[in-house]
């Protein structure tokens, strides 16, 4: 399996200062990464901005301007959690085109995947909101972009973050294309992802939440993870899955955790592989969401990247 790895130092600029999503998280994977046996076997993918018009298939035109004029006016704070600097408008950018980029690689490579070690983060950015660390959501829009561009009937998004993806569940609630599945720890920010939230008119059972106690096992976390798929993704037939891959449900996170190991990513990560490699050709495409422990961040994602490689 060829793994493609999108990266920029684009990334870094998105300036929050001493904050839980701050750029060391990823200076310190990359420097990890590139110590690895797994750094010379990847397939580096230059990420693009995205263009407003893309960026609009999931976003208010209106919002995407006020983002834009915001973070050029040198203010810091969208709302209590979410820090921008003068350059968040154009990392954002990056981040979504980051993911377009990959859907593009993998789509013209048989047999391939990709991480996306892109910020800022995704997947609570709603379709008129910044919230939880989130500009743009990278994920919705590197959805819809594989359904314009390459013409894809039915796709997928798996998030299995800390914290429900709120943003995503509403790009798609209505949605019959795009199947939304999240676990995630309840009660837990920002407060949605009852089971109950199924989905809307035609988009009602593309939407799947799986919310869990903080005293689940990780042995039943990753049973759980496996009969979601197996049950709901396997029937959908997705043409390609994207994973919003938060590495927050580590059991010592400092922003909550839900007791997974390191190498419990790994396993996550085959359940995914097994089913991508039945329905869709093995095509994943994989962007980072949370995970804030600094120093066991890259070994997280060192164990997901590596299943990705297998």
């Amino acid at each position: 399996m060829k793994t493609h790895l999108v990266y920029s130092d684009i990334y870094l600029e998105h300036d929050t200062g001493e904050h839980p999503e701050n750029a060391e998280r990823l200076r310190r994977t990359m420097a990890y990464l590139k110590n690895t046996k797994l750094w010379g076997k990847l397939s580096q993918v230059p990420p693009r901005p995205a263009t407003e018009e893309e960026i609009a298939r999931v976003h208010n035109p209106f919002y995407i301007k006020m983002l834009k004029d915001f973070c050029e006016s040198g203010q810091r704070y969208l709302d209590a959690d979410t820090v921008v600097s003068a350059r968040s408008y154009e990392a954002a950018l990056y981040a979504a085109g980051g993911v377009m980029a990959a859907v593009d690689a993998v789509l013209s490579t048989p047999q391939s995947n990709a991480l996306c070690l892109v910020r800022p983060p995704g997947h609570h950015a709603t379709k008129n909101h910044a919230m939880g660390f989130c500009l743009f959501n990278n994920v919705a829009v590197a959805a819809r972009y594989a359904q314009a561009k390459h013409g894809l009937k039915k796709v997928a998004v798996i998030d299995w973050d800390l914290h429900h993806g709120n943003g995503t569940q509403e790009a798609f609630y209505d949605d019959n294309t795009v199947l939304f599945f999240s676990m995630h720890r309840s009660p837990y920010y920002p407060g949605s992802g009852d089971a109950e939230e199924v989905g809307h008119g035609p988009g009602v059972g593309y939407t799947i939440n799986l919310p869990l106690s903080f005293d689940v096992s990780p042995g039943e976390y990753l049973e759980e993870f496996r009969e979601v798929l197996d049950s709901h993704l396997r029937t959908f037939k997705p043409e390609l899955i994207f994973i919003s891959a938060g590495f927050d449900s580590y059991k010592n996170d400092p922003l909550g955790g839900l007791g997974l190991n390191i190498a419990d990513y790994g396993q996550l990560t085959r359940i995914a592989k097994a089913l991508a490699k039945d329905v869709c050709k093995g095509r994943i495409v994989s962007s980072l969401e949370g995970g804030y422990n600094l120093s066991d961040l890259p070994l997280c994602i060192e164990a997901h990247l590596a299943a990705l490689m297998e």
